[in-house]
């Protein structure tokens, strides 16, 4: 059984690989996990770009959630979706939580099997404590 991949949108590339060392480190290698982060000069900003290239490395097929940390990487992350293939559009969400403690919870979550919109619920409610 595949587990839901978790991609981590940040305007730091440095943000966005530190919440990722987090979650490998807490979560270990069994969720399919891909970041990114900055613009494509270097500097503070989102990609859309960037994120269709993490999402294609944190894919599986039990789907994908995102988690960003501002406005820009959210609706930069809303357009990548809109420009996946139909098949895939589906079963990629965003999580509407905190970049660090959502992504462990959703990488824990997606290591026991839970189905995407179970990890997604689960990121948001684990926010809204």
């Amino acid at each position: 059984m595949d587990s839901v991949g978790v991609v981590i949108v940040s305007h730091s590339l440095k943000v966005a690989e530190g919440a990722a060392d987090m979650v490998r480190q807490m979560v270990g290698e069994e969720v399919p996990l891909a970041w990114t982060g900055g613009n494509s000069s270097g500097g503070l900003g989102t990609d859309v770009g960037q994120i269709m290239s993490a999402i294609d490395r944190a894919w599986s097929d039990a789907g994908v959630v995102i988690l960003v940390d501002l406005g820009g990487a959210e609706t930069n992350s809303e357009m990548a979706i809109e420009m996946l293939d139909e098949g895939k559009r589906g079963k990629v969400l965003i999580c509407n939580a905190p970049v660090v403690e959502g992504a462990v919870v959703a990488a824990t979550e997606a290591a026991g099997g839970s189905s995407v919109d179970v990890v997604r619920r689960t990121a948001e409610e684990y926010s809204a404590r």
